[in-house]
């Protein structure tokens, strides 16, 4: 990255009043919902100018979400990723909030934002379940109704996080069309939020989507990173030499990235889902060399997709419903075009690997998902540890959920009842 690109960063990467990261981001929808996009836009900049809006969700995330989360030192992983005790490597355990994972701090923002705009309906969709449980959660606190999108496929690998759902008074509604994954919840969500914008919020879960929810979603994560800074600082002197997070559509990585832009000793890695292979269909891996994405529009934002020739969008694959999605945020486009973060990707395969790995020497069972960026920490750290002289290499692994909801996988996957 040249000294001319790392100065002009920070200010592309905050997304300018027309949503732009660079050229990534926009506003690609129909003219029926321009005007609850602005609304929207209105709410979120008053809010963000509001000290008493920022005072409640401080409220929130402490007493009903659980914040700050621990950053734990895992010293056994530490250890088995390199055996001289040139790294030491941290948790950032998103996986202890209520509900499971980082989604509830998007989620209870947004739902401030939904009561401040008179709105009274929330919707959503979800792959894994995590935002979907998430956003149930908030609907119970606020006294919304709710309703919630989720591919029939998605439903039936994570019939766990449906249970939750619906125990929490949300309707959750099967898509059956299309991939019945992800791509296709959202694509529903939409269609639901242009026969209703009135008296409907559409709860995006990651950062994608049309402005303003790129920045809106990031900003209400940024809280993982700002505090991961704090507590590496308290804990080692020092900030960390690198980061690692899952991406799906990136949502806690750029959470745990977007505080560190301008620390340019801290390197970004975030890893995408691999998969079963590298051919087109049968992987999840945007920025994937020889068989990634390219440039091109969908569900309101510009950023990098998987398609085929004819720009139709491709099928994707991945063992965690929660990274099974073609398109990845507008600002990790601009991040990756720029050199600013890395981006790999770990299989099916490397990420079981990783979970039975954290399970039985850490005791912790993190979420699919979050297993693919300790695949990717196990896959980079051995060679980042002897690579440059430093005595210590300094690593944090956001551990964005919990593995309850992926037991049945699990179970199946690895015999665990044979």
């Amino acid at each position: 990255m040249t000294d001319s690109t790392a100065a002009a960063l920070p200010a592309a990467s905050t997304a300018a009043s027309n949503g732009r990261f660079g050229p990534y981001g926009g506003r690609y929808v129909p003219e029926t919902l321009v005007h609850p996009l602005a609304e929207l836009t209105e709410a979120y900049e008053q809010a963000q100018r509001d000290p008493g809006f920022q005072q409640e969700l401080d409220r929130l995330l402490h007493h009903f979400a659980g914040r700050p989360t621990p950053l734990f030192h895992a010293r056994r992983l530490s250890h088995h990723l390199v055996p001289s005790g040139r790294a030491r490597v941290y948790l950032k355990r998103e996986d202890l909030l209520h509900t499971g994972a980082h989604k509830i701090n998007n989620c209870l923002g947004q739902a401030l934002l939904a009561r401040r705009m008179g709105k009274r309906r929330i919707i959503a969709e979800t792959g894994a379940g995590q935002h979907g449980v998430a956003t149930a959660t908030v609907a119970a606190l606020f006294n919304f109704e709710c309703v919630v999108y989720m591919g029939a496929d998605d439903m039936a690998r994570q019939a766990l996080n449906v249970a939750r759902m619906r125990l929490l008074g949300t309707e959750v509604r099967a898509v059956d069309s299309g991939s019945r994954t992800l791509k296709d919840a959202i694509s529903e969500a939409m269609r639901d939020w242009v026969a209703r914008c009135d008296d409907t919020h559409y709860l995006l879960g990651s950062v994608l989507g049309a402005h303003p929810y790129p920045a809106m979603v990031r900003d209400f994560h940024a809280c993982i990173g700002r505090e991961a800074r704090q507590q590496f600082l308290e804990a080692e002197g020092r900030l960390p030499d690198v980061l690692f997070a899952c991406v799906g559509g990136g949502s806690n990585a750029i959470g745990l990235f977007h505080p560190f832009l301008d620390d340019a000793g801290v390197a970004m890695i975030g890893v995408e889902a691999g998969g079963r292979g590298n051919k087109l269909g049968e992987h999840a891996a945007r920025f994937l060399p020889n068989g990634g994405g390219r440039p091109g529009v969908l569900q309101g934002t510009y950023s990098y997709l998987l398609q085929d020739d004819a720009g139709q969008i491709a099928a994707t694959h991945s063992i965690s419903a929660g990274l099974d999605y073609p398109s990845i945020g507008p600002e990790h486009a601009l991040l990756h075009d720029v050199g600013r973060a890395t981006y790999t990707s770990a299989s099916d395969t490397e990420a079981l690997a990783a979970c039975q790995l954290l399970a039985r020497i850490e005791g912790i069972i993190p979420a699919l998902e979050s297993a693919h960026a300790v695949a990717g920490a196990c896959a980079r750290v051995p060679t980042l540890a002897g690579s440059d002289g430093k005595s210590e290499l300094g690593v944090i692994i956001n551990i964005s959920g919990r593995g309850d909801k992926d037991m049945d996988i699990l179970t199946r996957t690895l015999g665990l009842n044979a």
